[in-house]
């Protein structure tokens, strides 16, 4: 019979897959509040202060989705 507990591995990978969804939503979100901001007919400088606000937000978003899918590639590769 085989043994059903979770490896390391297997926890990396799904520690990784739930670190990338998390970095996808802030994504998303970013994504969202700049259509809002695009759609509300703001001037330029009003514009360039939401962008500076989304965008380290932005960056950090995608920092951990790929922090995420690196996770989830070295468990597969490793286990």
């Amino acid at each position: 019979m085989e043994n059903a507990s979770l490896t390391i591995f297997d926890v990396l990978i799904w520690a990784g897959a739930a670190i990338s969804f998390v970095g996808l939503v802030g994504l998303v979100w970013c994504i969202v509040r700049v259509a809002r901001a695009k759609r509300a007919g703001l001037t330029e400088e009003e514009m360039r202060v939401v962008l500076q606000k989304v965008l380290p937000l932005n960056l950090g978003a995608l920092l951990l989705s790929v922090i995420g899918l690196m996770m989830v590639v070295v468990g597969i590769i490793l286990g």
